[in-house]
């Protein structure tokens, strides 16, 4: 099997797996959810999808981080195997406690089906990625062991090669004259000072070209990863904001609204009172005919809960109505 192909069974099995962990989470926020609104107070009960959600982000977590260790061969200890268990257990427990509770065997093991098959997919295919990531090492190391024996060869071939054309050619230099030969002899070691001066300089300017190449691709994407940084945290930014300004307005319409319940509460409790036995206070008559004016009861009735004139009460039922002429009307109506 060469190294395509196990790439093939890699992402076979990582398509496999995480259609496992996509489709188990599914069925566990359905089932956990109605469990967990029949556990939490009515007005709570928006908040019953948040624990089989949070169950299953470890999972992904889990899953996710086991399966890029298994690529680069590590090994995370003790507490990811406790995080991955811990999680498979909680799923587990989570589906099949309805069922339990209810006494239903048949239940509990058909809610059992996907957090089982959710735990040992997770083991299996750690263990599968490393063996994949085991066998491509070999792999790699195999065909490197077999380019360098296919380079040493070729060198090999090469020298004989050279070494067959120089004793050739000195062979035919001895028969030629002294002379010849050694002039032969010089423009040989020149032509082969030049060709190896020419060498090194097309070697030399063809690592500078791929130097300034690599250079450039690696300030590239440094580049690209900066942008894309900088548009994250932006994105990130705007949605902090705009999550706080509906946290200050929803904060706002509570406390409006518990004001306005708390100030009808005590209109209610004020005109629940009955008639007065005397003139109550002009405070404590002013607080009652607020509230006789919001309910929208008769002078006359305002007068008998507060013990006061009908004039009086009048005067503070123009009051509210026309806020504007309460001054003007304060010293008389107190008379």
């Amino acid at each position: 099997m060469n190294g395509v192909q196990i790439r093939s069974a890699e992402r076979a099995l990582s398509v496999g797996t995480w259609l496992i962990v996509s489709g188990a989470m599914l069925y566990s926020i359905l089932t956990v959810t109605p469990l967990m609104a029949a556990h939490t107070p009515r007005e709570w009960e928006w908040t019953a999808p948040i624990l089989p959600l949070v169950v299953d982000a470890a999972v992904v977590i889990v899953v996710r981080l086991d399966s890029v260790l298994a690529r680069l061969g590590g090994h995370g200890g003790r507490w990811p195997i406790t995080l991955r268990w811990m999680t498979g257990t909680m799923t587990l427990a989570l589906n099949t406690a309805d069922s339990a509770l209810a006494k239903d065997l048949v239940g509990v093991a058909v809610h059992s089906v996907a957090p089982l098959l959710l735990i040992v997919t997770a083991e299996t295919g750690l263990a599968y990625r490393r063996a994949i990531t085991a066998a491509l090492a070999a792999l790699e190391a195999r065909q490197r062991a077999e380019r360098a024996s296919r380079e040493q060869a070729a060198r090999e071939r090469e020298e004989a090669a050279r070494r067959q054309a120089r004793e050739e050619r000195e062979h035919t230099a001895t028969l030629a004259r002294e002379q010849r030969e050694h002039e032969a002899r010089l423009a040989r070691e020149a032509a082969e000072r030049e060709e190896r001066r020419r060498r090194e300089e097309h070697e030399e300017r063809a690592a500078r070209e791929a130097a300034e190449r690599a250079e450039r691709e690696r300030r590239e994407r440094e580049r690209e990863q900066r942008e894309q940084e900088r548009e994250r945290l932006a994105r990130e930014a705007a949605e902090r904001a705009e999550r706080e300004r509906r946290e200050r307005e929803e904060a706002l319409v509570r406390e409006q609204r518990e004001r306005e319940d708390r100030a009808a509460r005590e209109r209610a409790a004020l005109l629940q009172r009955g008639p007065a036995a005397g003139k109550l206070s002009e405070d404590e008559a002013r607080a009652i005919v607020a509230a006789a004016f919001d309910a929208e009861l008769p002078v006359r009735a305002a007068a008998e809960l507060c013990g006061w004139s009908v004039g009086w009460v009048s005067a503070r039922y123009a009051e509210h109505r026309d806020p504007g002429t309460g001054g003007a009307e304060l010293a008389i109506a107190s008379h």
